[in-house]
């Protein structure tokens, strides 16, 4: 498959755009063709004008007609072979073994999606049948269900070039809901981007979905993502990245005439706390747990353990010092991108010049320009509450570990902390029972609670919550990862009075597409 460097509005490709930029290889250290256009501003009202008109056919198409676009996706992204694999592998430098085990994820997710919208009961059919009879007044006949929002600007993620990105979980479970996509590709992997989105189009051809179901636009900055945003024919966004991406996003829709929903997953500090009897007991295990996941793909996960808090008080436990020799001895790794290394390195010399924090260790360079160094350092937890530059994101393979005293240094830490994606309990069975009052903090603190296990596996499954109270999420109530995903494009209608032939088939009596309905209060198939 060639890399040609355009933009794809709908199935028309286009290079209007006089600024160019090029994919950049972090473990060569060059730059690699081709040239990509970025889009202009008449490049985006057409995409967006585009997916409009789409979104007029593609939101009347059945749940099955949906699924099968959504499947053929997966199996032409399978078809891109080794060449989607390789160009991302140049793109980002991550291990061909992790990239092949993303592209699975990425497929798996989207065929996740079709079977629930073949399926269909998703669409939560409410039906409240009339009692022309009751007094004092009568009750009408009501009926509500979920339907799509419309036209959605997806934004690609930098740390997960397939899974987050350009057929990633965002558009995924958008295209599911009946949504039309307009994607933003993420700058570090254009090539892979538009492979991607080839195989995209070319399913949503074989499987007679509306020209303009799915756009790509390409941009260097942020003036492609703020176009489209701002664009009136936008009804939501979907977004994985920084914050400081995230929040300009949100706060651009709310300065809209008519704001729209933002879901930005923005990243986490994701704390750890061990239980003494855990630490104590099982030094060893859990030095080679968290050192492993601390440097997992160079650290760059939103779930990434970035803090840890243990309690071992002023003096440096065997936890610890077994933790710093695992991080000395772990080699350096290639970022993602050269500003992704600079950030990396600018949080953690803020994090060194900060008082009263100790370096513990550090890794081994390995001469690579864009080699991110695992750092483990050390503080007190009187000086992280006193000190709210302690408590921000690293983004990268390091981690903080709070030196408590006491129990009651777990829950202030817990209290102290912002929203978070995760929280991790580490303890024995009979030290876990006694921290039932932490549980109960970190509830209101985070959106997946973990127990003797370690954040950075995040699995796709109907139950996962991938999101959390802000800063973590621009909407604590909704999850990136999982079915419940498609909840962010879809909102609901209520039809009362309607005659049958007005109804959609989710509500009509006699429930012709078998779906699981709440019919007078009652969940039913009937």
């Amino acid at each position: 498959m060639t890399v040609t460097g355009d933009n794809f509005v709908g199935t028309r490709k286009s290079a209007q755009g006089g600024q160019t930029f090029r994919a950049f290889d972090p473990v060569a250290n060059a730059a690699l063709d081709p040239e990509f256009h970025s889009a202009t501003e008449a490049e985006v009202d057409s995409a967006v004008q585009l997916a409009e008109e789409a979104f007029q056919v593609y939101r009347r198409k059945s749940g099955k007609e949906r699924a099968a676009f959504l499947v053929k996706i997966a199996e032409e992204i399978e078809a891109l072979g080794d060449a989607l694999i390789n160009r991302c592998h140049q793109e980002t430098g991550l291990p061909l073994a992790r990239l092949q085990s993303e592209r699975g994820r990425t497929t798996g997710q989207l065929r996740m999606f079709a079977d629930l919208i073949s399926e269909g009961s998703w669409v939560d059919a409410r039906i409240e049948t009339a009692l022309p009879d009751r007094q004092p007044i009568p009750k009408p006949d009501l009926r509500s269900m979920l339907i799509a929002l419309g036209p959605v600007g997806v934004f690609g993620a930098s740390n997960f070039p397939l899974a987050f990105s350009v057929a990633g979980g965002d558009t995924a479970s958008a295209l599911a809901a009946g949504c039309t996509v307009v994607c933003k590709a993420h700058p570090s992997h254009p090539g892979t981007s538009e492979l991607v989105a080839g195989a995209i189009l070319r399913a949503a051809e074989k499987t007679g979905m509306p020209n303009g179901v799915f756009s790509l636009l390409h941009g260097p900055g942020p003036e492609v993502g703020l176009a489209i945003v701002r664009h009136p024919l936008i009804q939501a966004i979907g977004f994985t990245g920084s914050f400081g991406g995230g929040k300009a996003l949100f706060d651009e829709a709310a300065k809209r005439p008519v704001p729209i929903p933002v879901y930005a997953e923005m990243g986490s500090i994701n704390p750890v706390f061990i239980l003494p009897d855990a630490q104590n007991s099982k030094a060893e295990e859990l030095s080679n747990m968290v050192s492993a996941s601390v440097t997992l793909g160079v650290g760059q996960f939103c779930t990434n353990p970035g803090i840890l808090v243990t309690q071992s008080g002023r003096t440096v436990s065997e936890f610890e010092k077994l933790l710093a020799k695992k991080i000395e001895a772990c080699p350096a790794g290639p970022m993602l991108s050269p500003g992704i290394k600079k950030n990396y390195e600018s949080g953690l010399d803020n994090l060194k010049r900060q008082p009263d924090v100790e370096l513990l260790s550090q890794g081994k360079a390995d001469g690579v320009n864009t080699a991110g160094v695992p750092h483990v350092l050390r503080t007190s937890v009187k000086n992280f509450l006193s000190n709210h530059e302690l408590g921000k994101e690293v983004f990268g393979p390091s981690t903080l570990i709070v030196a408590s005293e006491t129990r009651e240094d777990l829950l202030e830490v817990a209290k102290a902390m912002d929203g978070q994606l995760t929280a991790t309990l580490i303890g024995t069975p009979e030290e876990l029972p006694n921290y039932a009052d932490l549980v109960n903090v970190l509830e209101r603190k985070v959106g997946r609670l973990i127990v003797n296990g370690l954040p950075t596996g995040v699995e796709v499954c109907h139950a996962m919550v991938h999101g959390g109270p802000f800063p973590a999420t621009t909407d604590s109530r909704s999850t990136s990862v999982g079915t419940a995903a498609i909840l962010r494009f879809a909102r609901a209608v209520c039809y009362q009075g309607f005659p049958q032939s007005l109804l959609p088939d989710e509500l009509k009596d006699g429930n012709p597409l078998s779906i699981w309905r709440l019919v007078n209060g009652q969940r039913t198939k009937s």
